[in-house]
Order: C-alpha cells, then structure tokens, then sequence
C-alpha cells in the first residue's frame, strides 16, 4: 500500500487536535495539527505510544510527572501509563500506537 500525506483527510479527533490518520494491522500512527492551549485530559490506554514533537512546544504529563517538550523530543508511553497533555503553543506532533486504535479507525 502506498499513500501520500496530503491525500489524507483530517480528522477532529478530540477539540483542538486535527489527525491524519494511517492504520495497519497491529499500528496506527497518527500525524497531529494543535491548537494552542488545546488539552488532552489525563487518561491511559492498553497501546503502547510514541510521541514526537515535530514543531512546537508542548506540556507532557507522564505517570505524575509534568515536562515541556520542543521540536525533536520523543517520549515513550507503555501500556496504561496514565497521560495528558497541552500545547503551549501551536504544534505538529506524531504519534504511533501499537496495537492500532480501533476507535481511530
């Protein structure tokens, strides 16, 4: 299978957070536009996540822990690790999940 970002649609998956989204069996991996100020409530999940902040400046809380994350950073999430997050200013972030989110899909 071959597919080119621009092709794909985007998706409002939660306010502010607007997701190209690109599945396979077992992964799902998720290119982000958001909205500054625009937050993720503290949650976890069975997937395993990786996070890359491409562009932008963004406020990661990991397990109780609060860190603010710029273009580069990686951060890895395990399985029902409890998570939030909020832009800071205007970000390009990457996500991949592993097994796929079914509820993405």
């Amino acid at each position: 299978m071959h597919l080119r970002l621009s092709d794909i649609p985007s998706k409002e998956v939660m306010p502010g957070y607007h997701g190209k989204l690109v599945h396979s069996e077992n992964m799902t991996w998720v290119f982000w536009d958001v909205k500054a100020r625009a937050t993720v409530p503290e949650h976890s999940h069975k997937h395993e996540q990786i996070m890359h902040v491409v562009e932008g400046t963004f406020e990661f809380t990991l397990d109780g822990e609060t860190k603010t994350y710029h273009a580069g950073d990686i951060v890895i999430i395990g399985s029902y690790i409890k998570h939030s997050g909020k832009a800071l200013t205007p970000c390009k972030l990457m996500d991949v999940f592993s097994p796929a989110r079914e509820e993405y899909q």
